[in-house]
């Protein structure tokens, strides 16, 4: 039974690391269209409950979920040692970032991942070049982390770096950061259960207002962030 433990805990830590705000992959510099949205007043000034709606949205429709189902997958794959798979999904996933800001985001934050990951376990096989999600999928079967526990750290992970670009563009308190996240477990717990049991044939988002806010972030006068 210690030894059970001992192993739970230590997949935990793991896991810990991996979603960690502080993870070394670049995610604070990006705001996926947060930016555009508090521009457009979208997202109003000092308005949590705003940012709350559109971060549970994304949550239930959008490219998140998509991601999410793909870092699934991904996992699945490398447990299956099947590498053909882990391509396919990479190539699946470029196609279906629909803007060159989100793409690059992805990719750059995967390349990143697979760097520091090969610090940490240099005897492990890498691709060259990978998304994020995959990359992440990929980290979590290697250390063995449950895949339930990794979708839940994914789209955690993802919600506190959006939330932290909420905080200094609408502007937020820490405080107000800290009640919205509480206030979206509910919205994450639902999308992981709804994640881990989509079919390959009902892959799909309704993203439009994020392509269109990743769209027009390029062309904003003056930015914080990349996306």
């Amino acid at each position: 039974m210690q030894t059970q433990n001992r192993t739970q805990n230590h997949r935990l830590l793991r896991l810990l690391q991996l979603a960690s705000p502080v993870l070394p992959v670049g995610a604070y510099s990006y705001s996926e269209g947060i930016e555009a949205l508090v521009q457009q007043d979208t997202i109003g000034i000092a308005n949590a409950a705003h940012l709350e709606q559109w971060l549970m949205e994304e949550l239930q429709y959008g490219a998140v979920r998509l991601e999410a189902a793909i870092m699934v997958r991904a996992y699945r794959a490398v447990v299956a040692q099947d590498l053909i798979a882990l391509e396919a999904w990479n190539d699946w996933l470029s196609a279906a970032r629909e803007t060159e800001e989100l793409r690059s985001q992805s990719l750059q934050m995967g390349r990143s991942l697979l760097r520091l990951f090969q610090t940490l376990s240099p005897e492990t096989s890498l691709p060259s070049q990978c998304h994020f999600a995959i990359a992440f999928g990929l980290v979590a079967a290697t250390w063995q982390i449950d895949v339930e526990w990794a979708t839940l750290g994914y789209l955690h992970s993802w919600a506190t770096n959006l939330v932290s670009a909420g905080i200094k563009l609408i502007p937020l308190g820490q405080t107000a950061g800290q009640q919205l996240l509480f206030n979206l477990e509910p919205s994450i717990e639902c999308a992981a259960q709804n994640i881990l049991t989509l079919q390959d044939n009902d892959l799909s988002s309704c993203g439009w207002g994020l392509t269109l806010a990743s769209m027009a972030h390029e062309t904003l006068y003056s930015r914080l962030f990349r996306s």
